[in-house]
């Protein structure tokens, strides 16, 4: 389960406080926390390392530490780069000089939560993402990293054809094999830890999201374009948690105003998000630190829901995020993209093998079922939140293949 939302709506406290009700319930739980900002131990009020440490019974909880995780398998990873190194004659590369390189601590944070969650130690894993653009870029890496290995180590070995202008870099052409062997092994492999990430975070009955905000109405408008992103890449959302929400005027035409305007916006809230359930964390008197204030604040907010269950399906996981099907005359794919105007999508067909679909600043490259590559895309229509894009068949290419 990841927690992410715009910064400063409590993101790191939700987390905690959720795992904190689910631990005293009965289940395993590990909290940790990949937000560089490092909050977690202060809301948990005790301290924590890169290793899981145990907090109370069925509770454990860490801060993700990529800089030594990467340490700890350097002499592994090296061993990728060695033969390289060798045939190129170029010079080794050190652990702090891979540790700049962009997107390294991506991976090994995508890594190390894989490892979590399928060592069979916890009954649920729960992720302080930190805010919501943190985790778009933790999600869609396994897809941009895997376009990124077929394009430049393509698994048929065609790796010194693509890097010909620079062949005097890789040596004798007698010795221009050993390279696409290793390096072709090693994109295999991570292409396939990778496609494993992938299907654990996007399949909605293993893994969600849960979106925290707070109820203004800027921060409300910003958490439907992190839905809308969400879908675009396939990913769950099965809850929005509202926080810090003035629920009784007290007295004053201060908090008066402010739980007017937060009425407001949370009926405006679960009109949009439905299905998808809004729960509501009420402002407290004091900060909620510590174990005792964290479960007194999740349970108010759970109010007799189980923490950890999926509390909503919501519009993009209905069915899953992508469907095809075959129609009269060619076949259909379908997103879900929700709070989207036809206007902000783009399509784009790259080849044969792939499409692009864009909704404003956001991408997902497609990779199309082999029976739609014999195809031609017809038209596309944005239908009851979700993206229609028709193919018809393309007789000169079925003739062909």
């Amino acid at each position: 389960m990841l927690f992410t939302g715009k910064g400063g709506a409590g993101t790191t406290t939700v987390a905690a406080a959720t795992a904190t009700l689910a631990a005293q319930r009965g289940y395993r739980t590990l909290v940790m926390s990949v937000d560089p900002a490092q909050g977690l131990a202060a809301v948990l009020d005790h301290p924590l390392s890169g290793a899981p440490v145990e907090i109370e019974s069925g509770l454990y909880a860490q801060q993700a530490d990529t800089q030594q995780a990467f340490e700890d398998h350097w002499q592994v990873i090296r061993g990728y780069f060695s033969r390289f190194w060798k045939v190129t004659g170029t010079d080794p590369v050190e652990v702090d000089e891979l540790m700049v390189l962009p997107g390294t601590g991506e991976v090994l944070t995508l890594l190390h939560l894989l490892d979590q969650v399928t060592s069979g130690d916890y009954d649920v894993v729960l992720v302080d993402t930190g805010p919501i653009p943190q985790l778009l870029r933790l999600l869609t890496l396994p897809e941009t990293l895997a376009w990124y290995l077929r394009r430049v180590v393509p698994l048929d070995g065609r790796f010194a054809r693509r890097l010909r202008p620079g062949r005097a870099l890789l040596g004798r052409p007698d010795r221009l094999g050993a390279v696409p062997e290793s390096l072709v092994g090693a994109a295999a492999r991570l292409q396939s830890i990778m496609r494993e990430v992938r299907e654990v975070l996007s399949d909605p009955l293993r893994s969600s999201v849960r979106l925290v905000l707070t109820p203004e109405s800027v921060v409300v408008e910003q958490t439907r374009g992190a839905l809308t992103a969400l879908a675009l890449h396939g990913f769950a959302v099965d809850a929005v948690v509202a926080n810090r929400v003035h629920t009784q005027s007290g007295g004053d035409a201060w908090r008066a105003g402010w739980a007017a305007v937060h009425r407001d916006q949370l009926l405006d809230a679960e009109l949009s998000f439905a299905p998808i359930p809004v729960l509501r964390a009420a402002y407290r008197a004091g900060e909620p630190v510590g174990l005792e204030e964290l479960a007194a604040f999740a349970a108010a907010a759970y109010t007799g829901l189980d923490p950890v269950g999926v509390l909503g399906a919501g519009r993009q996981a209905d069915g899953g995020p992508l469907h095809v099907e075959r129609t009269d005359d060619g076949f259909s794919i379908s997103l879900g993209l929700p709070f989207v105007e036809r206007s902000e999508i783009g399509l784009t067909r790259i080849g044969e093998d792939e499409l692009m679909v864009s909704v404003g600043s956001q991408r997902r490259l497609l990779i199309l079922p082999s029976a739609l590559r014999r195809c031609d895309v017809r038209g596309a229509v944005l239908r009851d939140d979700r993206l229609v894009v028709s193919f018809v068949l393309d007789p000169d290419l079925w003739v062909r293949t």
